[in-house]
């Protein structure tokens, strides 16, 4: 297991390029959920300087703050409402290029501008998602579900 993160400069391709062996290095062995999501969500948040990352678990049918990087965040979201709990009752990325825009939108921080989602899976089952705010309006877009579509699917065991 490495801790040494190593940040990468370059496109936006390029630096997820990088990190993903990294955070996959992160997680290699370590049966904790908690411990990986923790480690993911600092080095996402390192490598992007990203406003608001981290994750949301499900909990007693509501989504529950998870470990994360940035400003103190909503506790619990019910599904269908908001970016992630909408992500999470589809069951798929949500890409949201300006939150005012979003109907229901949850505003955890007023300096939240985009916003994207990537629910985690347990087999079918969504069991968490990734939430990652950003202070830049369309910050996001496919690449990123792209690359953390695939982080999210590397990571093991986060009900542990």
């Amino acid at each position: 297991m490495s801790e040494d993160l190593q940040i990468a400069s370059g496109s936006k391709m390029e630096r997820y390029a990088s990190l993903l062996p990294q955070v996959k290095a992160l997680m290699e062995g370590e049966p904790d959920g908690v411990a990986n999501l923790a480690n993911v969500a600092a080095a996402l948040k390192e490598q992007f300087g990203w406003l608001w990352v981290g994750f949301y678990l499900v909990r007693d049918e509501e989504l529950v703050v998870g470990p994360f990087q940035g400003p103190v965040a909503c506790t619990r979201i019910r599904k269908g409402r908001g970016v992630c709990g909408t992500s999470w009752a589809e069951a798929r990325t949500l890409i949201v290029p300006d939150v005012e825009a979003f109907p229901g939108h949850i505003a955890c921080s007023s300096l939240s501008r985009s916003e994207i989602v990537v629910p985690i899976f347990s087999g079918t089952e969504v069991v968490g998602v990734l939430d990652a705010d950003s202070a830049d309006l369309n910050a996001f877009d496919e690449e990123d579900q792209r690359w953390l579509e695939e982080m999210m699917a590397a990571v093991p065991g986060i009900n542990a």
